[in-house]
């Protein structure tokens, strides 16, 4: 790629002319703002002191040196410590056609890390005591999206999940359905199971405030009655009697986990999201006590005089952590414990990465420390992709109130959207009805997926499901549409074999080729796929991605819309520029793969 032939081109000049020794990775080489003239730039300000000039002097050297030794550059110019560089069109056009026939373009096969232990990342992570909402599927999109740019980097990814089966919170559904559920089935009711399980998860809100009002009333201090209060009381004996293995609450525990179960796979399959092995905490928890109960044992834990088991983190800096209670149950991180063990005993992963919320930024710090204080060497290879929250435009979702935006009524109402929009700009006038469902659906999803990966995870995101769905703007249907558009022109050129042409692709004295600025911008971009593929993997980020996406169609509108195609009279020009755009939609395709979305062929 050309910037590291400047970079390496550059780190000799400076070695050669001024004795200082630099890695080309050391070089500042990046893309010329657009108000300046040139493709490439170099910054030169780290030069300046070791050649003794000022930086116009340091970048006006360096530019003549590469001119003279690098054929792709054709010319330069300095602004102040920015070196500026014109680069060569057939350096672009040859790549081109180096590449336009690889469906692969960006990514790096697998067997080039092969060698190497897999990466393990875990996304979704429910509780069987609700239903998905629109902050499980910023976790879901975002944990499938990594592990595909993952793998697009070389990387072998194992998608993992665990899912949160026992505790406290499911013992709340389990027993405001055995109060309160009058023998209710996804069966006998026509509702999906893990919207009925997340029923009686608001059930039980509903019914503990309502017992702590009235004790309040009758005279308990509320922080009492919170902590006393008789549905409370029961769903804490509950879980007990859970993990003492009774079977009447095994049994009832079994039947409502196996109705949340079936709701995920289809609400999973909705989103288009999959697995390659889902853990369960119920299967985990007691490695998790083992492990506490290891360390204790060793001196690595302490123990209180009420039997609760804690871990010391104040001398790096944080507080005492709870690993088991006094009456001997798990916490979350007991389970996190085990979990962590057991998978890289399953995998030795090389990575562990965790997809989680950022409220969740706490935990894993400790997470870590306990294990290393634990004697695992491995915890350093667990990492935290920690994002920020995903609200609506009218504030937060809370669960237990049950005024979150379920997952499966949301892609629902985004289809019906879809459906609406494109109907009404008369998009799927040709289409057979099946079809055109096929294409909400499509339509819907890609506006989703691309609404939600854009923005940066690390930052708080609000929602706006009308602003998603646009054939305008920076939006997943606009680039959609894109790829749809240069498929039919693609069909409409008659060329069938278009990949076995190989049209003069050179602007050399005498070429039938002399490309136009805007057919160079188009080239500069598809050029950098590659980077920003390594870039999204490096930084666990598929905005880079899909912002990309964006900037790529955004430009191709605008060489459709000002520079003739089919109508080119020159054979070899209109050819040159059929293949460029087949080639923008193979990377489009690409790029919106990595996001998970749906390039449609026509809409």
């Amino acid at each position: 790629m050309i910037e590291q032939i400047i970079a390496n081109q550059t780190a000799k000049i400076i070695n050669d002319a001024f004795g200082l020794a630099l890695a080309p990775s050391q070089i500042q080489v990046q893309k010329t703002v657009k108000d300046f003239e040139g493709n490439i730039t170099v910054v030169v300000f780290p030069f300046v002191k070791v050649a003794k000039k000022s930086p116009e002097q340091t970048g006006q050297f360096i530019g003549e040196k590469l001119l003279e030794n690098c054929r792709e550059i054709t010319n330069f110019n300095v602004v102040k410590g920015f070196l500026n560089l014109e680069i060569d069109t057939n350096y672009y056009l040859d790549f081109l056609e180096k590449n336009r026939k690889n469906n692969r373009f960006g990514f790096v096969e697998t067997h080039d890390r092969a060698s190497l232990q897999p990466t393990v990342l875990e996304y979704s992570s429910p509780n069987t005591n609700k239903p998905l909402h629109l902050g499980h599927i910023r976790n879901n999109l975002l944990g499938w999206s990594v592990a595909e740019i993952l793998k697009a980097n070389g990387y072998d990814v194992k998608k993992v999940n665990l899912v949160n089966d026992r505790g406290i919170h499911i013992c709340k559904s389990m027993l405001a359905w055995q109060l309160y559920g009058s023998g209710e089935t996804p069966e006998n009711t026509g509702i999906k199971g893990d919207h009925l399980v997340g029923k009686y998860y608001v059930k039980f809100d509903q019914v503990l405030k309502s017992q702590v009002a009235e004790m309040v009333e009758n005279g308990t201090e509320k922080e009492e009655a919170e902590k006393t209060v008789p549905i409370l009381l029961e769903a804490q004996e509950m879980l007990r009697k859970w993990e003492a293995g009774d079977e009447q609450i095994r049994s009832l525990w079994e039947m409502m986990n196996s109705w949340v179960y079936a709701g995920f796979d289809e609400t999973y399959k909705k989103m288009g999201v999959d697995f390659d092995k889902i853990y369960y905490e119920s299967e985990t928890y007691l490695l998790g006590k083992e492990i506490a109960l290891k360390g204790l044992e060793d001196g690595y834990l302490t123990q209180r005089d009420d039997s609760s088991v804690w871990a010391d983190l104040t001398d790096e800096g944080l507080d005492e952590k709870l690993l088991l209670r006094k009456d001997g149950t798990s916490v979350y991180m007991t389970q996190d414990l085990g979990t962590a063990k057991l998978r890289y005993d399953d995998y030795h992963a090389e990575k562990m990465i965790y997809v989680v919320g950022n409220e969740q930024n706490y935990h894993f710090d400790v997470l870590k420390i306990v294990l290393k204080k634990l004697g695992y060497a491995w915890a350093d290879s667990i990492s935290h992709l920690s994002y920020g929250m995903v609200e609506l435009p009218e504030g937060k979702m809370k669960s237990r109130e049950g005024t979150v935006v379920d997952a499966d009524d949301l892609i629902e109402s985004m289809v019906e959207t879809a459906k609406k929009t494109t109907e009404e700009l008369g998009k799927i006038d040709n289409f057979e009805s099946e079809e055109a469902n096929t294409l909400y659906r499509t339509i819907a999803l890609g506006a989703l997926k691309y609404f939600i990966l854009k923005i940066d995870p690390v930052k708080n995101m609000v929602f706006n499901p009308n602003e998603s769905i646009d054939f305008n703007g920076n939006t997943g249907p606009f680039i959609q549409y894109t790829h749809a558009r240069i498929r039919s022109l693609i069909k409409r050129s008659g060329l069938e074999n278009l990949e076995e042409k190989t049209p003069a692709l050179s602007v050399a004295e005498g070429s039938n080729v002399n490309i136009l600025e805007k057919e160079k911008q188009i080239l500069m971009l598809l050029h950098d796929f590659p980077s920003v593929v390594k870039q999204a993997g490096d930084n666990l980020s598929p905005a880079l991605i899909a912002n990309y996406a964006f900037d790529l169609a955004k430009e191709f509108n605008g060489f459709y819309q000002d520079i003739p195609v089919l109508k080119e009279e020159n054979q070899n020009l209109r050819e040159f520029r059929l293949v460029l755009s087949k080639f923008t939609a193979d990377v489009l395709k690409n790029a919106l793969g990595l996001l998970g979305i749906t390039a449609p062929e026509r809409m």
